[in-house]
């Protein structure tokens, strides 16, 4: 199903303590992936995969601006339209279609009210 909640990142001062306590805590797993301190993270098991989850360093330091929380992407099937839907009702594209390789195609935006969101056209759906 298109423009469903696809995967979320929680972004991280130290990324190895933020796994330990989401290990503990929800009992995810995590497996590195790309670039040093990138991590997937596992929500389910194989019956009941759950969202896919990023784990990865803080981009910015935590000044009381930027970014603090989660932050979310939605599967859709054409990136480039939402883009255009995003410009044409008062967002702003902040991050350009960009290709993963193995992954798909990625746009952040910000919406009306500053929330950034990603927008993924994946290669191969997520469950």
């Amino acid at each position: 199903m298109p423009n469903n909640l696809a995967s979320f990142a929680i972004h991280a001062d130290d990324v190895e303590r933020a796994a330990r306590f989401y290990e503990a805590v929800f009992s995810w797993v995590f497996e590195p992936w790309g670039p040093p301190g990138f991590y997937l993270i596992h929500t389910g098991g194989t019956d009941a995969p759950g969202v896919m989850g990023l784990l990865q360093k803080r981009q910015e330091p935590r000044t009381g601006t930027g970014l603090n929380g989660f932050e979310c992407t939605f599967s859709v099937d054409d990136v480039d339209a939402i883009a255009e839907a995003v410009e044409a009702h008062g967002g702003r594209v902040t991050l350009p279609k960009s290709p993963i390789p193995t992954v798909g195609e990625l746009i952040r935006f910000l919406d009306t009210e500053g929330n950034e969101v990603g927008a993924m056209r994946y290669e191969t759906p997520p469950r």
